[in-house]
Order: structure tokens, then C-alpha cells, then sequence
């Protein structure tokens, strides 16, 4: 039968079949990674090595949850610093891209288009770069395994581009919001808290999620700007704990992995839909 002797109808559900067969290869693709990252964890250690693999344990343990809380010197440790790292590096970066984000919308002068595009610019280099100057200028600094470099090397690395977007996000504001908070006797700075950030609340979310994974999930810096097991996060930390020379415990890392996914995941479903109006918001402005 040809397919132009195929009713309307028919063709459309032939069509409607094959994207639901594309969409249905998609989340496997997409998933399998989670899928395997579940299944390991609940694997015993003998059986994670095993050649073919096996995709369901054919012993199901829990063995690596439980050990997690007990991990004082390991887990609990790494978990903590990313939490305060991330969170300082988040709250650090939301002050700073506001406000230069704001300057950068409102106010005009002479370079102002040439200074956005040179901040937007430093996102091209790899920061791999600039590595060993960090260390060094830290080294100097008696910063070294500390909070403090974690935090700062960190909002370096997310407040260009948070500057980018909060300015984007100012743009898509009528200053004449702002000019009438100002008439009623608003400072600049008091309209730019009452009025101007409500309004780009879900950017503001965007760029806050967006610094925290950085942080959470940066690997090279914490690795080479750490030396103490009690400073790690969590990316070096589990490398250096899990992985080994004589052993690699991989239903214990795929574990730890799991339980370090729920922040994240708590986060977006909280801020989902914030998320989502922020990314498409403002974000291409200008």
C-alpha cells in the first residue's frame, strides 16, 4: 500500500507512533546513566566487577547506604563542605551579579558594551589556564585548604557569566518601575531590593542554581586547591576515597553518588517552575 493512499487520519497515527518510539529511545538514553548508577549501588562489591555485567543485582544489598552515616572522616565530611562551599559561593555571587548586573543595565557610560563583552569574554578561556597562578596567588595568601579559596575561586569562575544574565534580566524591567519607587522617596539601591528583584525572581533563581552545581560538582580546583581529607568536597573526595591503587569501590561510590543527588533534586523540583521562566527569560536581552 502507498503511503499517499494512507488516509490523513492514518498517517497521522503512523507519525504520532514513530515520535513516541524516538521519545521512548531518547529517555533511555538519557536515563541509563541513572538506571546503572542505582542498580551498582545495590550491588555486592564481587559482583560490580563481574564480566558480562549484570544490569539487575542478582544479590541486592544496602550495604553501602548504611555505612554512609558512619563515615564521619569520608562522606559526612565532603558533604558538609560542599553544602557551606556551595552556599557561600551562592550567596556571594547573587550580591555581586545584582548589583553589577543592575549598574551594568541602568547606568550608561562611555565602554559600557565593550566591559559586558569582556566579562562574557573570560567564560571563553578553559580555567585550567589559570591554575597554577591560582595556586600560586593562594599559596601567598596562606589561603590554601581553606573555605575561603574554595569560595572565592569558585565565584570567580560563576560571576562572569551571573553578571551576563542579571543584566539581561534588568533589561527586560521598564525602568519606569524603578522611577516611581523613586518619586515616592525610594533610594536607588531600595528600588533595585523591592522592586526590581522581585520581578526577575525566577532569573534570580536560574543564576542561584546555576552557581551552586557549579560549585557542588567542580572537580579540578577543589582537587588541587584541597590537601586535607577534612577540606575536601565532594568530587575529589570521592575520587581520592573510593578509587584506589589496590581497590575500587564502586557500589559504594555509586551509593554515595545517589544520596548526593537528592540536594540537587530536592532543589529543582522546588524551584522548577522559577527555573524554567528564568531560562527563558531575559536570559538572550541586549
Amino acid at each position: 500500500m502507498s503511503v499517499h493512499a494512507l488516509t490523513p487520519r492514518t498517517r497521522k497515527r503512523i507519525g504520532r507512533f514513530f515520535l513516541y518510539v524516538a521519545l521512548a529511545i531518547l529517555m533511555v538514553y538519557a536515563f541509563f546513566p541513572t538506571f546503572w548508577l542505582i542498580s551498582t549501588s545495590l550491588k555486592p562489591q564481587l559482583e560490580a566487577f563481574q564480566n558480562p555485567p549484570t544490569w539487575i543485582p542478582h544479590t541486592i544489598t544496602f550495604h553501602s547506604y548504611r555505612i554512609l552515616p558512619e563515615d564521619h572522616a569520608g562522606f559526612v565530611q565532603y558533604l558538609k563542605n560542599s553544602f557551606i562551599v556551595g552556599i557561600a559561593t551562592t550567596v556571594i555571587t547573587l550580591i555581586a551579579a545584582a548589583h553589577a548586573g543592575y549598574a551594568l543595565s541602568r547606568f550608561r557610560f562611555r565602554g559600557a558594551r565593550s566591559l559586558v563583552l569582556l566579562i562574557l569574554a573570560t567564560q571563553m578561556f578553559p580555567y585550567v589556564t589559570i591554575l597554577i597562578s591560582l595556586y600560586t596567588l593562594f599559596r601567598q595568601l596562606h589561603l590554601l585548604n581553606t573555605y575561603q579559596a574554595l569560595i572565592l575561586a569558585f565565584t570567580a569562575f560563576s560571576l562572569p557569566f551571573s553578571i551576563w544574565m542579571m543584566k539581561g534580566f534588568c533589561d527586560t524591567v521598564p525602568a519606569d518601575l524603578e522611577e516611581a519607587a523613586r518619586v515616592d522617596g525610594a533610594s536607588r539601591l531600595r528600588a533595585l531590593y523591592d522592586v526590581l528583584l522581585p520581578v526577575i525572581a525566577p532569573g534570580v533563581v536560574a543564576i542561584g542554581l546555576f552557581t551552586f552545581l557549579t560549585a557542588w560538582n567542580e572537580l579540578l580546583f577543589a582537587l588541587t586547591l584541597t590537601s586535607s581529607p577534612n577540606m575536601r568536597t565532594i568530587p575529589p573526595g570521592f575520587v581520592l576515597t573510593y578509587i584506589g591503587e589496590f581497590q575500587d569501590r564502586w557500589p559504594d561510590m555509586m551509593a554515595a553518588s545517589v544520596v548526593v543527588s537528592i540536594p540537587v533534586i530536592i532543589l529543582f523540583t522546588i524551584f522548577q517552575r522559577q527555573l524554567v521562566r528564568g531560562l527563558t527569560a531575559g536570559a538572550v536581552k541586549g
